[in-house]
């Protein structure tokens, strides 16, 4: 298998490495690996915030799984990471409906 493909997982964080970018324990989730970038182009381009958010090309919106943010190309780390972020949210609300469905339980709202 080739590295580098987009079918493949993005590389996750460890803890050592999220700890070490001093990411607070609120944030040392799945999405980890994408916000060490994100916080160190804040920190690089002194968080000017027209840096770090340009969004990416829209045929990469609609994957669930993103690239690897590429370090020499600055401007997508935002919104790779805010996209990580609602891929998970997403999965824990079908979870949970999941949960709901198999306890026989109606959502509430």
């Amino acid at each position: 298998m080739a590295t580098g493909t987009a079918s493949e997982t993005p590389r996750q964080a460890t803890r050592e490495e999220m700890r070490d970018a001093k990411l607070p324990m609120a944030y040392r989730d799945s999405c980890g690996h994408l916000l060490i970038p994100l916080n160190r182009c804040r920190q690089d381009t002194y968080y000017l915030p027209w840096k770090c958010n340009v969004r990416t090309p829209p045929r990469l919106l609609f994957q669930l799984t993103q690239p690897a943010p590429n370090p020499s190309r600055r401007g997508d780390e935002r919104h790779s990471y805010e996209k990580c972020q609602y891929v998970e949210f997403k999965k824990r609300v079908a979870k949970m409906d999941e949960l709901r469905e198999a306890k026989g339980g109606a959502r509430s709202n």
